[in-house]
Parts: structure tokens; C-alpha cells; sequence
């Protein structure tokens, strides 16, 4: 190779995609996923919701501060994390049942990333224009004052989008009205300021810009999904033996197929890329160029359905002039329905944890230093640290007992009774003591097995945590 040739090119630059409007059933499906999605995600955090005085009363709060996660009527404590991981798992599994049955159907409808896209879509074409208009400006190299003033007016709305983006998610994260009035006063944590500027960044990015770049190259499911995915799955494609070959290829005279080649699924494909070329990991199964190619031959006085959600055994029975097979054999099949059984078995054991979990819990530390102390009379104690937990509206007085030895007595620190006043919605630490009476000279490696209970004396919820008293032989 000589000098003056250039170097090959290993990146080809992207060519911005600028889908065309389209109309139909997916697209009106799609509107309202968005409405829907976006509603939830930015209304929820004003939701309000009376849990008593003591606590907030915002429906949905992650309280990083008290570490608590509240949702409604339920109120998640640190030690119960398992909540959130069985949700974790749950939205797993509910991924792979979905790409298992219709593919990227969640990439396609409900990712926010595809959400985010298609509203900043919409601001595009609503001020630059359709698609022909909206290239007629991006092959413009002159900046005039128009392409200035229409380029300004959305990259600005595009901005207030994920200005608002990045404030509905610091919402969740403290009282909302008054975490906004802290941030139009200034007086907000810089944290939150911080996290909507990134937020608010990443939303005009990835959204305005990047799109589909970010499905491409930053997300790693287009890979994942074939291990989901078999012939029984229903996806997006094209019927070639039926638009097979297209007119415009076809010399007189010679068959045709229903495609016209008029490239309208590849106008409104916001991947640019092009289904009749079969299945492509660009695509996110939208369906938009469904709605495009029915268009057409609703047009042209053809059957609908040339590009259509079908399987790979469909593909084989039309080709071979059989009916396909009923769309219920594609979506109830054993893969499905064990990640059906999967998912239901992991939330019915996440609902039957939170209907039988108690609310009164303890933790019992024992003291290692020492293990145990003789006292003058000669009676061995033994000292706890317990951590009383109180998950009610109310403050609660709970009595501690043990159970395992008659001859030992419990004592708390700081008091002559056996009861104790925990706050409500709050934990409490208090030092326990365990006295044996004088008896056997006392040894470290003599230990009994004892119970300590606490029960709440307003409601009577009962918890108990297993122990050992250590220094002093009881057989």
C-alpha cells in the first residue's frame, strides 16, 4: 500500500435516522405505553399517603436517610432486603417469559430508553417536520436563522424534558413538595442538585442523540436475548415467499410478489434498518413497520400482514402451504409456562413473608468481652446487647422474658422492670443482663441454650432469638 492511500476505516460514522409518522394499532399501542410509563414516572412521587405522625406520608419513598423503603401500606427495613431482591428476580424472570413468548417486546414498548426516544421523537417532528422535512434541514450546511431558531427551540424542550426527568427521580428520594421548594430556593442538598444535572445530561443524550446507539452498543440484551428466544417464538418479520420478488426487480412478464418496494417499514424503523433483510440484532420488534407495510397494501388492495409478529415454524407451514399454527401454542409452551411458574412461585412467597413477618423483632449480640462475670455472691451474669424493633405507627412497651432455665433471671440496664418503651417506626438498644445463682464453680466451656422473648404489650406480637449462657454448668 502506497503512502497517498488512505488507511481503511474501522468505525463507519452513523447516519441519523429520522423515522416517518406512521399510524396504526402498534403505534397506538405505543402511545399509550408511553403515557402510561411516563404518568407513573412522574407523577408517583406526589402521591400522598397517611401513615401517622411519626412517619411520611408519601406513597412511594426510598428514605436513604432512616433507610427505609416505603410503598404504599408497606414499609421495607434494611434487614428485609430480600423484598427488593425478590422483585429483582421476579423482573427477571417477567424479562425472559416476555422475550421468550414475543421477543423484544419490552426493548420494543416499555424500555425507558425506547420511551425517552420516542417522546423526543415526537418534540422533533412536531417542530422541524416529517421526515423529508427533518433531512431537508440535516443536509442543510448553511446555518440560517431558521435551522438556528428551529434547532434552539428543541434542543430547549429537550433540556426541560430531562430537567424534568432528573427531578422526578431525586423525588423518590425525599418528600417531594418539599424537596422542590429546597431546590427553586437553592436551598436543596447539593446531592440533588448534582444528580438532576446528571440526569438531566444523560436524558438530552441518549434520547436526542445517541438513540439507537445506545440499544446497539451500550445494552447488553440484544446479545442475551437469542439464548431466550427458539423457533416457537413470536417476533417481527417478513414474509419473503409471499412479497417475493419485489416489482420494481421483476421484468414483465415474470412473477411478482405483494412488495412493492416502496421502503416504507425502513422510513418508520427507528433502528434504520431494513426487516425484509430478516431478524437483525438492531431490532427492538416495535412493530411500527407492521403498521407501515399494512398501510401499503391496504393501499394497493393486497392482504395485510406481509410483515408481521410470526415464528420461524410459522415461516416453514406457509411455505410449505399449511396453515400456521394458533397463536396460543406459541406463547403457552414449556419454556413459557415454567418461567410462569417460576415468576408466580417467587411472588407467592414474597406476598406470604410480608402477610406473616411480625411486627416486633429482635436481634441478640452477646457480649464476648468478658463471656461471663462472677459476681460477689457468687452468681454468674452474662450481658446482651438486644436490638428491639418496633415496625408500628405507635410507640410500643415490650417485655423481655427467658425461657431455657428456671434458676436463671433477666435484668434490664437502667431499670428494675422487664419492660421497655420503643419508639414507634424506630429500633432500639438495650444492654441485657442473664444472672445465674451461685452453684457450680463456673467454667468457659460450660453453656446452656436459652430463649430470650419479647412481646409487645399493646398488641401482643410475640418475636423470640435463641442464645447461650455461658459460665456456669446447669446439668
Amino acid at each position: 500500500m502506497s503512502d497517498s492511500t488512505p488507511a481503511p476505516r474501522l468505525y463507519a460514522a452513523r447516519e441519523p435516522i429520522f423515522p416517518k409518522r406512521v399510524s396504526g394499532k402498534f403505534r397506538t399501542l405505543k402511545w399509550w405505553i408511553m403515557l402510561v410509563t411516563l404518568g407513573i414516572y412522574y407523577l408517583v412521587p406526589w402521591i400522598r399517603w397517611d401513615r401517622g405522625e411519626a412517619l411520611p406520608d408519601q406513597a412511594v419513598l426510598l428514605d436513604l436517610a432512616n433507610r427505609r423503603f416505603y410503598f404504599f401500606w408497606i414499609e421495607i427495613w434494611p434487614h428485609e432486603f430480600y423484598f427488593v431482591a425478590g422483585l429483582l428476580i421476579m423482573a427477571g424472570l417477567g424479562l425472559f417469559l416476555f422475550t421468550s413468548a414475543l421477543g423484544r417486546v419490552w426493548c420494543g414498548y416499555a424500555c425507558p430508553q425506547t420511551v425517552w426516544t420516542d417522546l423526543f421523537i415526537a418534540v422533533e417532528r412536531w417542530i422541524e417536520g416529517d421526515r423529508n422535512a427533518r433531512l431537508r434541514l440535516h443536509r442543510q450546511k448553511k446555518w440560517d436563522f431558521r435551522k438556528a431558531r428551529l434547532r434552539v427551540t428543541k434542543w430547549t424542550l429537550w433540556l426541560l424534558i430531562g430537567l424534568a426527568t432528573g427531578g422526578a427521580w431525586v423525588f423518590y428520594f425525599a418528600d417531594a413538595p418539599t424537596l422542590a421548594r429546597d431546590l427553586v430556593t437553592l436551598n436543596a442538598h447539593p446531592v440533588a442538585y448534582s444528580t438532576m444535572a446528571i440526569l438531566t445530561g444523560t436524558t438530552f443524550l441518549f434520547g436526542g442523540f445517541a438513540r439507537e446507539q445506545i440499544c446497539n452498543y451500550a445494552c447488553p440484551w440484544p446479545r442475551i436475548q437469542a439464548a431466550m428466544m427458539d423457533e416457537d417464538t413470536l417476533t417481527v418479520g417478513y414474509r419473503a415467499w409471499r412479497g417475493e420478488p419485489r416489482k420494481h426487480r421483476v421484468p414483465e412478464g415474470e412473477t411478482q410478489g405483494d412488495c412493492i418496494d416502496c421502503m416504507a417499514c425502513v422510513n418508520v424503523c427507528p433502528a434504520g434498518i431494513d426487516i425484509r433483510d430478516g431478524q437483525q440484532l438492531e431490532c427492538i420488534t416495535c412493530a411500527l413497520c407492521i403498521d407501515a407495510c399494512d398501510d401499503i397494501m391496504a393501499k394497493i388492495g393486497k392482504p395485510r400482514g406481509l410483515i408481521d409478529y410470526m415464528a420461524l415454524t410459522d415461516e416453514e407451514a406457509e411455505r410449505s402451504g399449511k396453515a400456521p399454527k394458533p397463536i396460543w401454542s406459541h406463547v403457552l409452551r414449556t419454556r413459557t409456562v415454567l418461567y410462569t411458574v417460576l415468576w408466580a412461585l417467587v411472588g407467592f412467597g414474597l406476598v406470604f413473608a410480608l402477610f406473616i413477618r411480625s411486627d416486633v423483632e429482635l436481634t441478640v449480640a452477646p457480649v464476648r468481652n468478658p463471656t461471663f462475670v462472677t459476681l460477689s455472691d457468687g452468681s454468674v451474669r452474662n450481658t446482651y446487647d438486644v436490638r428491639l424493633r418496633n415496625k408500628t405507627a405507635e410507640a410500643q412497651t415490650m417485655r423481655l422474658t427467658v425461657k431455657g432455665d428456671s434458676s436463671i433471671r433477666l435484668q434490664l440496664e437502667g431499670t428494675a422492670y422487664q419492660s421497655i418503651a420503643v419508639p414507634a417506626d424506630a429500633t432500639f438498644l438495650q444492654r441485657v443482663y442473664l444472672v445465674a445463682p451461685s452453684g457450680a464453680a463456673p467454667t468457659e466451656r460450660a453453656s446452656t441454650d436459652v430463649r430470650i422473648w419479647v412481646e409487645a404489650l399493646g398488641g401482643g406480637d410475640r418475636a423470640y432469638r435463641d442464645t447461650t449462657f455461658n459460665g456456669r454448668n446447669l446439668q
